[in-house]
């Protein structure tokens, strides 16, 4: 399961690296590491992890200026990305997962923990693959195309985040039916992460911005629908 399967390590402490590095090679993965975002970049340009593991805080680029810098640079990458992080909080989470991050894996890093967290993560691109199954959908004047990760409305493309994206596209499969938030967080991040509601909350917002406030209707004490 895991031969071929590329990771990238991203942390400012070398025996974090050294540790999980070692821990994911014993595993089967392809490991590379470095040991700032900048360097990280640098490493992308030659090498195509499925998954990147990030450290939340580092001193020359942090976790959160890196994945803005790998989302503008490489917009179509279809990486998952992690943080390794100590810090918990509902606000740390809403900026990590608002910006692009699939999930959290807390420090201090246990061995067993680990392995299981990456292969969870690793197991939702299947699960979603399965559940889409790459259908162009086509509602009214909004066409939502999985292959490209890209939104037209009116023929006009919009480009997504890929969390924003499978949301919208989850709700956009059964246009009218309403999404209890349990579902939604069950479906687009998976059982394994552990997201407050207001996540979901930040995600509909940031859709409705791009949409020009259409489509998405808020039941409220529930969750959403998607309806024309």
């Amino acid at each position: 399961m895991t031969k071929n399967i590329k990771i990238l390590i991203i942390d400012d402490e070398i025996d974090t690296l050294d540790f999980i590095s070692y821990q994911l090679q014993n595993a089967g993965f392809e490991v590379k590491t470095a040991l700032h975002g900048r360097l990280a970049l640098e490493v992308l340009k030659t090498f195509e992890p499925r998954l990147i593991l990030v450290d939340f805080m580092m001193p020359e680029m942090d976790g959160i200026s890196f994945l803005k810098h790998f989302k503008s640079s490489y917009p179509k990458s279809t990486a998952k990305i992690a943080f390794l992080t100590a810090k918990t909080d509902d606000q740390t989470q809403i900026n990590a997962l608002d910006t692009g991050a699939d999930d959290f894996i807390a420090k201090p890093i246990r061995p067993n923990v680990l392995l299981s967290r990456i292969h969870a993560i690793l197991r939702r691109d299947i699960d979603v693959a399965q559940a889409n199954g790459n259908a162009i959908l086509q509602l009214g004047d909004l066409k939502i195309d999985p292959e490209a990760f890209l939104v037209y409305v009116n023929g006009r493309a919009i480009d997504f985040p890929r969390k924003e994206f499978q949301l919208l596209y989850l709700l956009a499969e059964k246009p009218g039916k309403v999404f209890k938030r349990e579902e939604i967080l069950t479906k687009v991040w998976g059982q394994d992460v552990l997201v407050g509601e207001r996540t979901i909350d930040v995600h509909i917002r940031k859709i409705r911005e791009r949409l020009d406030d259409k489509y998405i209707k808020t039941i409220k004490g529930i969750g959403y629908k998607l309806e024309f």
